[in-house]
């Protein structure tokens, strides 16, 4: 297993960041994950690679600590060791991501895919990274990249983040496609569950929409986002009692949210 296979859940993996941590304690999260206990010794690593590696573990410690300082100095000692080193620059791109360092992240990400354009992993981080940055359409060759990789471990990603890059542009018949597929692949996957019940919800397709949505609320831990897409799917079902049961739940677990504010306010478009 690649470090970034582990690390890109932190992106995440999207998405996830959308829903505010709704899959961070389910299951596949990376947060737990430590990276110096996940990267193999490669059996033809050179020794500058292995001593690189020993860099990139760190700074992989350091990031998932939101440490992002020494993050950044581990991986430039790891890239000063081996500066053709795919994976620390990859790691370098979702760093300079989280700063909001576009030029940085994208200076890096093309680097990492100069160095190893076959990456599955690479490719699906791009594209996210495209997608988050107002460059959707470019964004889906990266993922369909990603996609080509038969053996990659984890194909619902990149399906999912193509999924959302296609509802952001309007192209909802491809990204229900997309996310149907990501749904299939991994039945627990929150952000296709989550984009799957807002899309039927807006096309009045009601049972789908309250399957994705209950199905969130079993598996993972209710968060603001979740509770209001399930109370806003039993309302358009005329489902007055849940509807009710999901409005006490968030008024008293998350009373400052911007969804509780506009259920005070009657606002349930969205």
């Amino acid at each position: 297993m690649k470090l970034l296979k582990v690390l890109a859940l932190l992106l995440g993996a999207f998405a996830l960041a959308q829903l505010a941590g709704c899959a961070a304690t389910g299951p596949g999260s990376a947060s737990a994950a430590s990276a110096a206990n996940v990267i193999p010794v490669a059996p033809d690593d050179t020794d500058v690679r292995r001593r690189a590696r020993i860099r990139l573990e760190l700074a992989a410690n350091y990031y998932q600590q939101r440490l992002y300082g020494p993050a950044l100095e581990e991986l430039r000692e790891a890239l000063k060791t081996d500066p053709n080193y795919a994976d620390a620059f990859g790691l370098l791109g979702l760093l300079y991501m989280d700063l909001d360092d576009r030029p940085k992240a994208d200076q890096s990400f093309q680097r990492a895919l100069q160095l190893a354009p076959t990456d599955a992993e690479l490719n699906n981080n791009y594209g996210w990274f495209l997608c988050q940055t107002g460059r959707e359409s470019d964004s889906l060759a990266y993922f369909d990249r990603a996609l080509a990789d038969r053996l990659y471990a984890t194909p619902a990603r990149p399906l999912h983040n193509a999924g959302v890059c296609l509802r952001r542009m309007g192209d909802l018949p491809r990204a229900l496609a997309y996310l149907q597929r990501s749904f299939q692949i991994d039945a627990g996957n929150a952000v296709a569950m989550f984009h799957l019940a807002e899309i039927n919800l807006e096309q009045g397709e009601l049972e789908r929409a309250n399957f994705y949505a209950q199905r969130l609320l079993t598996l993972y831990e209710a968060n603001a986002q979740t509770l209001w897409l399930a109370l806003r799917v039993q309302r358009a079902r005329g489902e007055r009692d849940g509807e009710a049961s999901l409005a006490a739940q968030l008024r008293r677990r998350f009373p400052a949210s911007d969804e509780a504010r506009r259920l005070a306010e009657g606002r349930f478009g969205g």
